[in-house]
């Protein structure tokens, strides 16, 4: 009775045939070579999806991958760009203060030459007042020129700098 329940349980099992549709196997006895086949390619068809699902994961971490490299060049450049575009003189309000009190200094120093040709008895203070305010003057523009070049030697630095990064991307490709 075991085998009969067995053999009915087999004879109602679905299976695919040869032609991929799913059917009842009515009889066990026929169908031990098909049932074979079937199996065999039912296995080779898993390996397959195996396959076709490992070659997918591996081009989606490549993908990942390269898209990752793609955002990190995008945030390089970014910030190269950034730097490039906010790049002004480093002591511009230095600069600018020190014009300033240059453009005041020149103020003071007109109504102080004047009043040495103009006062003789006042001509000693006047003229040690000037030489002091020439002399300050002589030390802003000095300044001024050390600024500027310094400013400058900066720059030219970071430019380079910013060359050099943007060669260096480029070789990355």
């Amino acid at each position: 009775m075991a085998l009969d329940r067995q053999q009915q349980s087999q004879m109602m099992m679905p299976m695919k045939n040869s032609s991929g549709l799913i059917g009842y196997n009515r009889s066990p006895m026929i169908g031990d070579d098909e049932e074979e086949l079937s199996k065999s390619a039912l296995l080779a068809f898993r390996v397959k999806e195996e396959e076709i699902k490992k070659k997918k994961m591996e081009v989606r971490e490549k993908v990942h991958a390269q898209l990752g490299r793609v955002e990190e060049e995008t945030k390089k450049l970014a910030e190269i760009r950034d730097e490039l575009e906010g790049l002004e003189d480093p002591r511009r309000k230095e600069v600018t203060s020190v014009r300033k009190k240059i453009d005041l200094v020149n103020k003071e120093l007109k109504p102080l030459g004047l009043s040495c040709h103009k006062k003789e008895k006042e001509y000693r203070e006047a003229l040690e007042a000037f030489n002091e305010k020439t002399k300050e003057k002589a030390q802003l523009v000095a300044r001024l020129m050390e600024l500027v070049t310094e400013s400058e030697r900066v720059r030219m630095k970071k430019l380079q700098e910013l060359s050099n990064n943007i060669e260096s991307l480029g070789q990355l490709r």
